[in-house]
């Protein structure tokens, strides 16, 4: 059943969905969040390219038009949901980055309203953070974590619509 938040739907993720979002090129610094082939993807089972993880965990975010604008991972914890999310390379930095945000964590409290919601980014990633920070997130910690270039700096940022009037 999709859910409509401001002009985006959030549907589950099909397989056409996950291919075209294995295309996806970004510009540097941010092309180290593409992914790896959609065939390779499906080989190895990994991600959304695990049937059953996708359709546990992985959302499509579409725009007003019904076009793929994006794509949610619901990642399980006790007591938390942790986002991942990606928004299509073309619509980036155009504005509306805490409008798709924002429907994606109030997606998230709608299938568990009891859970705190937060996410993880890197600390060099302004873009993102500003548009987390526009969305309702706020900066509760800093750590390092392993990534498949070494150890890098990440936030960690919890979701508190009700503090949105805070500084950006």
């Amino acid at each position: 059943m999709p859910a409509s938040i401001s002009n985006f739907r959030i549907v589950p993720m099909d397989e056409h969905q996950a291919a075209a979002i294995c295309e996806w090129r970004y510009d540097p610094p941010y092309n180290i969040y593409g992914w790896l082939p959609w065939e390779q993807m499906k080989a190895l089972e990994v991600e959304f390219g695990n049937p059953t993880l996708r359709q546990e965990q992985y959302v499509a975010v579409l725009d007003e038009e019904g076009k793929l604008t994006g794509f949610a991972q619901y990642f399980p914890m006790v007591g938390v949901t942790r986002l991942g999310l990606g928004m299509h390379p073309d619509r980036c930095g155009q504005g509306r980055g805490s409008d798709f945000v924002r429907a994606i964590a109030e997606e998230a409290r709608r299938r568990n309203p009891q859970n705190e919601i937060d996410l993880e980014v890197l600390t060099w990633n302004e873009r993102a953070i500003r548009a987390y920070k526009a969305a309702g997130f706020e900066l509760t910690d800093t750590y390092e974590r392993l990534t498949p270039d070494g150890k890098k700096p990440f936030y960690c940022m919890v979701y508190q619509p009700d503090h949105q009037s805070q500084a950006l």
